[in-house]
């Protein structure tokens, strides 16, 4: 009915950028046939634009042009599955289907988790799953998805051999989407094509009779998928998933999965970089196209984001560390000459200042018109934000180096005794929890649980309203990072040189991943990643659910301060006096 081409977008004419165009040619003699074949392909332009998934590509444009219907969307590198499996010299390995097997569950969790109402992709198939030059999958070709109400029927619709008995009947749910799944993992299995045997005929041609490479943890797995009745297989795409990494788990393929694919380190090129007279120890902060960052050169730097040049600076008395935050138009940040400063984004002239007697490493939060943060003076200070007049002051039993986590109209930080506060909002404590050694982490919180690292060697998980533990997970040493949360999983770096990534139900380990040197970095997740610096100079950018190492990039000195990605950019500065742009 049409075909796919590769196209360059000449609206940005002075970078190359690559679209496919997917073209329906529409010959249907009936004017209403023909009308439907248009409305359909309509569906699935408006479809995709409802979408946001890194497994799912971006859709940019649709048009008609007489008999011609045209979807413009991103542009994959890489081969599908089908062709993968065909072009391999021999059996594809375990550990890499389990990969994109997890990584294929995500993407039909989120299809079936789709609001106002789930998405049944319903051709679930290895031609339909791209593998891209990262060797993660696209799921491709939404031509025939549809959303799923209770009840509703339909033709009959998919492609034999992998479509599930009660789709045969008109009948599609999340559920049918399982059983398509295990039949295309069967086929990347066993190098046997579905399409050329009888009907639901898997159970005749056992995985492991075919493929003895394969551990019996994961033919169990996809038999159960495959299961005639629905109410048989998996009840969802989730427990599925869960069921992969249990077998990854077992079977050692978690670990082996970061080896499996050859990953880009080394050779990345940043989009630009802006070198500084000093170290840069720091989180940058992107506020309306412009990054701020601020340097132990004493000056906060305010740059183009879209190609780092220099707009202006502003001089302090000290380094500075505290992470800028932009507020109305005005910049808020701490430094070791003991003041807080606020200065407007525009022109970088100062617009009030505050006066601790401590330096600043905190850095600062603002809720309710009040900026709060903390002070090497061992206090944690409330201060108006407009007027920069103290509100209260919160004395501690050492200095803070913790940034606040305000919520809920409270504050919790970790002072360097290793005590842990929650305050309200007029600065009365409400509870506080002792660790064995300082709280320089800066928390997180994820319902009704808060969570901290410390440098006794421990990520905690304390009870918000109380400050009770409800678990402990032992590090291998001492954490700066402050955690990341995403879906059920908690991430942390620590001096071991390791990123844990936890589960936060169960407070057990999911995955580790190791670096060169310490990790002082706080990691930072984007869609499905996490990036995260190390004192061995590079920045990583893992796959979150598995910690499979997608790419690195070598700075050429210790990157302590934490990244910050937007828009598909990765922003983040090293102690060798740059600050870098590169595409996450």
């Amino acid at each position: 009915m049409g075909s796919v081409y590769r196209a360059r977008d000449l609206h940005f004419p002075n970078v190359v950028k690559l679209v496919a165009v997917k073209e329906m040619i529409n010959l249907a003699p009936d004017p209403i046939i023909r009308q439907t074949i248009v409305q359909n392909f309509e569906r699935e332009a408006n479809l995709l634009a409802t979408l946001n998934h890194l497994a799912i590509p971006r859709i940019y444009d649709y048009f008609t042009h007489n008999e011609h219907s045209y979807l413009v969307l991103e542009f994959v590198h890489g081969k599908d599955l089908e062709t993968v499996i065909t072009d391999a010299n021999g059996f594809l390995p375990e550990d890499q289907i389990i990969s994109w097997a997890i990584q294929l569950c995500d993407v039909l969790a989120y299809l079936h988790g789709h609001k106002p109402d789930p998405i049944i992709f319903r051709d679930m198939k290895p031609s339909n799953v791209m593998i891209n030059h990262n060797g993660d999958v696209i799921l491709v070709d939404f031509g025939i998805a549809k959303t799923f109400q209770t009840g509703q029927k339909g033709t009959m619709i998919g492609t034999e051999g992998y479509s599930p008995p009660e789709q045969y009947r008109g009948e599609a749910t999340p559920l049918a989407d399982i059983y398509s799944l295990g039949a295309a993992l069967h086929h990347a299995l066993t190098r046997r094509d579905p399409r050329l045997e009888p009907p639901f005929s898997f159970a005749e041609r056992p995985i492991r009779r075919i493929n003895q490479n394969i551990s019996s943890e994961l033919e169990a797995v996809i038999n159960t998928a495959l299961q005639y009745n629905p109410s048989d297989r998996f009840p969802s795409a989730m427990a599925m998933k869960d069921a992969l990494m249990n077998v990854a788990r077992k079977t050692g393929a978690l670990s082996k999965i970061a080896s499996s694919i050859p990953v880009p380190t080394g050779g990345i090129k940043p989009l630009w970089a802006f070198k500084c007279e000093d170290e840069i120890r720091g989180t940058p902060t992107l506020h309306q196209g412009m990054i701020f960052i601020g340097c132990y050169d004493n000056n906060l730097y305010s740059l183009n984001a879209a190609d780092g040049q220099f707009q202006w600076k502003y001089a302090t008395e000290g380094g500075i560390v505290s992470r800028p935050l932009v507020y109305d138009n005005n910049v808020f940040f701490g430094s070791e000459d003991k003041r807080l400063h606020v200065i407007s984004t525009r022109s970088g002239k100062v617009v009030w200042t505050y006066y601790t007697e401590g330096k600043i490493y905190s850095s600062p939060r603002i809720a309710d018109g009040h900026i709060f943060f903390g002070s090497e003076d061992q206090d944690l200070h409330a201060v108006n934000v407009n007027t920069g007049r103290a509100i209260w002051k919160f004395s501690a039993d050492s200095p803070i180096y913790s940034s606040p986590l305000v919520m809920n109209e409270m504050v919790y930080f970790g002072a360097e005794s290793g005590s842990f506060y929650a305050l309200d909002f007029r600065g009365t404590l409400k509870w506080r929890f002792q660790a064995k050694r300082a709280i320089t982490s800066s928390a997180v919180i994820k319902g009704q649980s808060v969570y901290v690292g410390s440098l006794d060697s421990t990520l905690y998980s304390l009870d918000a309203k109380n400050g009770w533990p409800i678990w402990k997970y032992r590090l291998g040493k001492g954490s700066v990072s402050s955690p990341a949360i995403a879906d059920d999983f908690i991430f942390i770096g620590a001096a071991d040189g390791f990123i844990y990534c936890v589960d936060v139900r169960t407070a057990k380990e999911v995955w580790r991943f190791k670096t060169e040197n310490q990790i002082s970095s706080s990691p930072t997740i984007y869609k499905d990643s996490i990036y995260c610096g190390s004192v061995d100079g590079s920045l990583y950018c893992l796959e979150y659910r598995s910690g499979r190492l997608r790419w690195k990039f070598e700075s050429k000195a210790a990157i302590t301060g934490s990244p910050i990605v937007f828009d598909d950019i990765v922003y983040v500065g090293s102690t060798d006096h740059h600050v870098y742009a590169l595409f996450a």
